[in-house]
């Protein structure tokens, strides 16, 4: 059955409840697989059947849970979405604005002490009514009409505390301006308590208001990568240069590019070559030298020389923007620690309103007098000091902050659990070939047994080689064309498979292969024996060049060691992680490669069909497994293994079959990465350790506990304060994770 999944804006939420009744609500629509909702980034993922699933069931799902769903076929990524953002933000500034502006007045009026200093008519008890009646139902609207919302589905969250507590300040207060009579009978001073509700909203408005701009500083990632795009591009079209917008360029279009500008988008090389930097993928600093052929990226920028290219990707299908859909996913995706703590938060607002309703009890029946007015008051303390937000706020701050930070880097972590499950990892176990090699066989030794020199060995090889279709072939050649040797004209060229390949040159037999073609061939090859042990027990591949019946020379060929390889190895060993090679080499080549990079543990001759078995075998032993392949061939043992890890181009399947994708291809992200995994795994914890914490300090407080030992009681206004402190407290957390080192 094909599943789709769609990401979309969610407008209303407050805290970890508002996540849990959308999820909910999403889950029970028919056709709907799974739906993870992230409060940081207020967005929701959705993975349902096509068939039974349209947008407006999805919509009105939402809309019926009190929230609102803003459904498009792509998200947002220009500059509607920050302008929409920095309306919101506009217009909860000039809430927080009125309702402190009111609530301030209303407090200078109304508190002991500082109400001597007011003027008279803010002392008035009908003034106050008229002051606090815009602060409680036009800017704290937004909490009754989600509690509304929560109370159709017979459930609670933030909202329903806040506007129980301040509806309860409210209404004892309009109560006893209205009808004062009745509260003097009961023998109750008739005092309102206006400043308590309006200020509370203020402060809590006031709370948002700081908690939506520090959220905003940790989706800057996204920013930073979306601001990297081009907005136009020189095309060639009809023998004329213009100007086009990116949304024009078409694939198969001639673009020209110029020192200093952004390349617009992906493709190969025609013409020219120049020296790029493209640290906006893959983190390295150092310029990367291109010329015709080579495949240049979109965003990256062009540093000396002019070249034209063919457009090969547009639109949504380049590496940048497959970069901003990857971190936009992860970013929106949710940890097996964030689930713990959304359970907990669900249970955790009935539990609150019970306990306040114990308060208002305690208070009333055995407080001293007045038991009603000591009772409303701990009541509201309780409700507003026990709002969850932070507790919704934890773990995806975190995990925003650490996977965008993993994008500057050129580490692309698919989601959170991916950057949760990575700091366990104690054995990683690596492909050879591609991920700790080159991938890319080379000419590493050129031996002379007679007159010739090297460059004339190379030139008898590479035209007796350049019809040869064997993998080997490929990498003389190449060294023939990087030295500029000009090629001899080969006649009656013969492959002979499992052997090599011979043919005439110059009137000469020149024949080259392995040790069967000379034996073959009758040559004798005593005289270099000591010289291809040394070279084959190195992991090189040696080839013998035979001319006239003779020896002449030596050439050997070998899949090179990556120059990241060593440092990468050396900074995961330094955190304690076991390190094995897996390849289908046979165990003398593997041994070589494992000898000089110092990893004991080598899966040789194991087949690519075979590589997940071994991945299974490893995690039988107890171990958390990392596998780190190229992530296409290696598929298989990638899903396998707890966290996959590609070295990858970034477009390619590395991105679907891999946890991790690796871009810059450098092997010292792998220890970067993990250890992204633990400083963010670290901020996880200290942030849902003060979310907890404050809730179960200040609880008891707010209830009175300290009451009956120091006469303390908890006010109301102080509550709204903590708890607003207490949400930008752990987004605040969260944002030092970007100054946090990982290399």
């Amino acid at each position: 059955m094909e599943q789709n999944r769609k990401t979309f804006l969610i407008k209303g939420m407050h805290c970890a409840s508002c996540v849990m009744m959308i999820e909910r609500a999403l889950k029970k629509v028919d056709g709907v697989s799974e739906a993870t909702v992230n409060l940081a980034t207020e967005k929701a993922t959705v993975t349902y059947d096509p068939i039974k699933v349209t947008d407006e069931k999805i919509s009105s799902a939402v809309s019926g849970a009190g929230y609102q769903a803003i459904i498009s076929d792509e998200i947002k990524t220009d500059d509607e979405e920050q302008k929409e953002k920095q309306q919101e933000l506009r217009n909860l500034k000039f809430k927080v604005i009125i309702s402190l502006i009111l609530g301030g007045l209303i407090m200078w009026g109304a508190f002991p002490g500082l109400m001597n200093t007011a003027p008279a008519i803010l002392r008035n008890f009908w003034v106050q009514l008229l002051l606090a009646t815009p602060v409680q139902f036009w800017a704290g609207f937004g909490f009754y009409r989600a509690t509304i919302s929560a109370l159709k589905h017979r459930t609670a969250n933030m909202d329903t505390l806040v506007a129980i507590g301040t509806t309860v300040a409210y209404g004892y207060s309009a109560f006893v301006t209205i009808l004062p009579q009745l509260v003097t009978k009961i023998g109750i001073t008739p005092m309102p308590y206006f400043d308590t509700a309006s200020i509370i909203i203020g402060l809590i408005l006031l709370g948002r208001y700081f908690e939506a701009k520090a959220k905003a500083g940790t989706s800057e990632a996204i920013k930073k990568l979306i601001g990297l795009q081009a907005k136009t591009a020189r095309v060639l079209r009809d023998g004329k240069e213009i100007d086009l917008p990116l949304s024009e360029v078409i694939i198969g279009d001639i673009v020209r590019v110029r020192p200093g500008e952004k390349i617009p988008v992906d493709g190969i090389i025609v013409e020219g070559e120049s020296s790029i930097d493209e640290s906006m993928i893959t983190g390295e600093s150092m310029p990367v030298d291109k010329s015709s052929g080579d495949v240049v990226v979109g965003a990256t920028m062009n540093k000396t020389g002019t070249f034209t290219f063919k457009a090969t990707k547009i639109g949504a299908s380049t590496m940048l923007a497959q970069i901003i859909k990857l971190v936009q996913e992860a970013q929106g995706s949710k940890a097996p620690i964030q689930r713990m703590a959304d359970l907990v938060s669900s249970y955790f607002v009935p539990i609150v309103l019970m306990l306040a309703i114990l308060t208002f009890a305690i208070w009333y029946i055995f407080g001293p007098a007045p038991t009603l007015l000591f009772a409303l008051l701990n009541m509201v303390a309780v409700l507003i000091v026990a709002c969850p937000c932070a507790m919704g706020l934890a773990t995806p701050t975190a995990i925003m902050v650490g996977t965008g930070k993993g994008a500057e880097h050129g580490i692309l972590i698919k989601d959170a659990e991916s950057l949760e499950t990575a700091h366990k990892i104690n054995t990683i176990i690596f492909d050879k070939t591609g991920t700790l090699t080159k991938g890319e066989p080379e000419v590493t030794d050129i031996i002379s047994f007679g007159s010739m020199n090297k460059n004339e060995l190379l030139k008898l090889a590479g035209s007796i080689e350049k019809g040869s279709e064997h993998s080997l072939a490929e990498a003389i050649v190449k060294d023939v064309e990087n030295k500029k040797i000009i090629l001899s004209k080969v006649e009656k060229f013969k492959a002979i498979p499992g052997h090599g390949v011979e043919g005439i040159i110059d009137g000469k037999k020149i024949i080259f292969g392995n040790r069967r073609l000379m034996e073959k061939e009758g040559i004798n090859i005593d005289v270099a024996s000591n010289n291809i042990s040394a070279m084959e027990n190195d992991g090189k591949t040696v080839m013998m060049i035979g001319a006239e019946n003779k020896l002449v020379g030596l050439i050997a060929v070998a899949d090179i060691i990556k120059e990241s390889a060593k440092d990468g190895l050396l900074a995961l060993q330094k955190l304690g992680i076991e390190v094995a090679m897996i390849t289908g080499d046979n165990q003398r080549t593997a041994n070589a490669i494992g000898q000089k990079l110092g990893i004991t543990r080598i899966l040789a001759e194991v087949l690519p069909d075979q590589k997940e078995a071994e991945v299974r075998k490893i995690q039988a032993e107890g171990k958390v497994v990392a596998m780190v392949g190229d992530g296409i061939n290696d598929a298989p043992s990638l899903a396998a293994a707890d966290v996959g890890i590609a070295m990858g181009s970034g477009t390619d399947v590395a991105i679907e079959a891999a946890d991790i994708t690796l871009i810059n291809k450098d092997l010292k992200s792998v220890a970067m990465a993990i250890t992204l995994s633990k400083k963010t795994m670290q901020t996880i914890r200290l942030n849902l350790f003060w979310a907890f914490g404050y809730n179960i300090i200040l609880i008891p407080v707010a209830m009175g506990i300290l009451y009956p030992f120091f006469h303390v009681l908890f006010n109301p206004i102080f509550a709204s304060v903590t708890m607003a402190t207490s949400s930008v407290s752990v987004v605040s957390n969260s944002l030092l994770l970007k100054r946090k080192k990982i290399v």
